[in-house]
């Protein structure tokens, strides 16, 4: 399958499902100055996460161009010495503003992931945080994965945070597993394992 297959699959599986195809926002952010580079999809939806702005459509799906050269997220050491790093990526994102959560996030990932792009289930790991059992049992529900491919773990992994103040909450990921010949079954080290897609719920808020 071609990048653009790829990238038309997912924009049309959701803009099926009532979301608002939006434009890929500037890699430079526009009235931001907590970022050099627009790093993730959701960087031209803080306002709406935070409060600061509303928006007219409660769905949306967007292919961002990201950097990640510094701060929290730096993928510039990493270029060259992995076979997943790059200097800029193209970011899949479906985004929900009070409308669903973790029940059809999942639900949309997983079918698009199986059905849509036609990944053997038999090959893939789920991940959430060590705390959220509500996630854990919907992964098991949904996907039907035997308990020991859903996987807990802490927040250096599966949880996700704005910054130091502001939106956070458990997050999600779909895994390829890239079989023995890569190495042990580790979810947390080593190459065997292939992050596919990260599902933030954004349920809580930190303050300083």
């Amino acid at each position: 399958m071609k990048t653009s297959e790829v990238r038309d699959k997912f924009l049309n599986y959701f803009s099926d499902r009532d979301h608002a195809i939006l434009p890929s926002s500037p890699s430079i952010p526009h009235g931001d100055k907590t970022l050099l580079f627009t790093n993730a999809g959701m960087v031209q939806f803080k306002d709406i996460f935070t409060g600061r702005e509303e928006r007219s459509h409660p769905r949306a799906t967007t292919v961002q161009k990201c950097v990640r050269a510094g701060g929290k997220h730096n993928d510039l050491d990493n270029v060259g010495y992995t076979s997943r790093h790059l200097t800029l990526f193209e970011m899949l994102g479906n985004f929900s503003f009070g409308d669903y959560f973790k029940k059809d996030a999942i639900s949309f990932a997983w079918e698009l992931i199986t059905e849509g792009y036609g990944l053997d289930p038999a090959g893939l790991w789920a991940t959430v945080f060590r705390e959220d059992d509500e996630a854990w049992e919907l992964w098991k529900e949904i996907s039907g994965l035997p308990d020991d491919r859903i996987v807990r773990l802490d927040e250096k992994d599966n949880y996700w945070s704005m910054g130091d103040v502001g939106p956070c909450g458990p997050c999600s990921e779909i895994l390829l597993d890239r079989g023995d010949a890569f190495g042990e079954a580790d979810v947390e080290n080593g190459e065997r394992f292939f992050e596919l897609w990260n599902l933030v719920f954004m349920q809580f808020s930190q303050s300083a």
